[in-house]
């Protein structure tokens, strides 16, 4: 049996995560490629393939049983993180990734192609200049900026009456906190349970003021 998905079925057993067969030889194939194409183009800085299994995949999967909604974008996604993983968890919803980087959005679209992923949308652009016809029910962020540049530049994106910044962060972020703008406050703050990561890892929800 392929290592790999021995461990990521060891890495899943630990949270309280439903996830088939199906998406995770798909989970498991998008790693395949990511190591693949990080030997040439420096997608990612974890060299090794099982250490993706924990800070990619299941550092990205852990938000999955907290997107409300069925259209989102994930900004600065790099190599399709956490957008991918999370597209694979939830074929019902629909997700747009977005990096300035060809060779980032180049690697995606293989990888979507490869692994039979149909609800995703790679565009490249950077985020200030990327004007959507609607907005998203929650905008994602993931090692992409602080969150006070996170809600300034992704302001126009979620849709006005329901739409959320989702920010993927490390320790609990006191300071950013304090730093946002006066129209935007926080939702909630989920400490994230991440099997074999080393620290912690937060999801912090915010919005608009009503």
């Amino acid at each position: 049996m392929n290592p790999l998905k021995v461990r990521l079925d060891a890495l899943i057993a630990q949270t309280n995560l439903i996830v088939s067969e199906s998406q995770r030889e798909q989970l498991v194939g998008y790693v395949e490629l990511l190591n693949k194409w990080n030997k040439a183009y420096n997608l990612t800085s974890v060299r090794d393939p099982m250490d993706m299994l924990v800070k990619h995949i299941l550092d990205s999967i852990v938000v999955s049983p907290h997107l409300v909604g069925k259209r989102f974008i994930d900004v600065g996604t790099g190599p399709g993180l956490p957008g991918i993983p999370l597209a694979i968890m939830n074929p019902d919803k629909h997700f747009v990734l977005l990096d300035s980087l060809g060779k980032r959005i180049r690697f995606i679209k293989q990888a979507l192609h490869d692994l039979g992923i149909s609800n995703v949308t790679p565009i490249q652009s950077r985020v200030e200049q990327y004007q959507p016809e609607q907005g998203f029910d929650g905008v994602l962020s993931r090692a992409f900026a602080s969150m006070l540049d996170m809600v300034e530049w992704c302001q126009h994106l979620p849709c006005a009456e329901r739409g959320r910044f989702l920010a993927l962060k490390g320790q609990h972020p006191e300071e950013e906190i304090t730093l946002l703008p006066e129209w935007c406050c926080v939702i909630d703050i989920k400490a994230l349970n991440v099997p074999e990561l080393e620290g912690e890892r937060h999801l912090v929800i915010l919005s608009r003021k009503e």
